[in-house]
């Protein structure tokens, strides 16, 4: 991903709500299931890191990053933004990518 296009994500994610909280547990593996399940349907979710959880936002977004095999947008205080190309519920088309005809 490039900047163009990461900065792209980076606007579509400021109107968004979080969808998911991450709280004093951290990252479990219900939480990984549930991240996938909603990146799959919405390519772009946002987690917000709640303040009873111990461990530092970026190496949250790191592990699920991994876990999900998604990339990490950003993350701003203890809001995590994730990004996956759906392969079934394509709906976002970065800037650089072909727009298929109808």
């Amino acid at each position: 991903m490039n900047s163009k296009q990461r900065a792209y994500l980076k606007g579509l994610a400021m109107t968004m709500e979080p969808i998911l909280q991450i709280g004093k547990s951290s990252v479990t593996p219900e939480n990984i299931e549930a991240v996938r399940e909603a990146i799959e349907a919405r390519e772009l979710v946002k987690i917000n890191v709640l303040k009873n959880c111990l461990n530092d936002p970026k190496e949250i977004a790191q592990v699920i990053a991994e876990r999900t095999r998604s990339e990490v947008v950003q993350v701003i205080g203890r809001k995590i933004v994730l990004y996956k190309e759906s392969k079934e519920h394509k709906r976002i088309y970065l800037p650089g990518q072909k727009v298929p005809k109808k």
